[in-house]
């Protein structure tokens, strides 16, 4: 601050705390004569009011232009957005239902299901216990065809993240036969067989 000479007046604050001071240092040479800078001294802290942002307290004497912009009232705009609106859906949440068995009224563990031997697991530590439960869901909520995971193995086990479908279980992409349909016909006419049979005795 060479060449710039200064009137430093210091006296007691009412508005703060007690041997708090506050310096007025008038500037009466230099770039900025007349400018008063203000410091606050206290115990171990002086703060330095110049390094605070102005705040404009009194109200411009220039005039100012004014634009002036008419909204309609009481009229809502809605977001309209393009495509399926369908939230995400997790990726592997039946591996939180994973240990967790269901059973009777008298505390007993209902058997296991086997699944055929056609449908093999598609994802990190998949159990069998998770495909049960991702193809039930599938055919009970999904509205669509189930078909399972149409990608590549490949694919699929280097980055399940990105190439598994949500919509589809965990299971690679089954090829039902018409032997398959047969068997199965069989199996239905049999036990519908053994239904009549019963009833027939009650």
């Amino acid at each position: 601050m060479s060449g710039i000479t200064i009137e430093k007046t210091r006296y007691e604050c009412v508005q703060l705390p007690k041997r708090f001071q506050r310096d007025d240092v008038l500037r009466k040479t230099g770039l900025q004569v007349g400018k008063v800078d203000l410091y606050y001294s206290g115990r171990s802290i002086r703060s330095d009011a110049s390094l605070v942002p102005p705040i404009r307290q009194t109200a411009s004497i220039f005039k100012q232009p004014v634009t002036v912009h008419k909204t309609q009232e009481s009229k809502v705009k809605s977001d309209y957005k393009n495509g399926n609106q369908e939230k995400p859906k997790q990726l592997f949440w039946e591996k939180r239902l994973e240990g967790l068995r269901s059973c009777d009224v008298d505390g007993v563990e209902f058997e296991g299901m086997q699944l055929p031997k056609g449908l093999k697991p598609v994802g990190p530590n998949v159990t069998e216990e998770t495909i049960i439960q991702s193809v039930a869901t599938a055919l009970h909520v999904s509205s669509n065809s189930v078909t399972g995971q149409t990608g590549t193995k490949n694919s699929l086990e280097k980055n399940p993240g990105v190439f598994l479908d949500p919509k589809q279980p965990l299971v690679q992409a089954v090829n039902i036969s018409e032997d398959d349909i047969k068997k199965q016909e069989e199996r239905v006419a049999a036990v519908r067989k053994r239904l009549q049979d019963a009833l027939k005795q009650y």
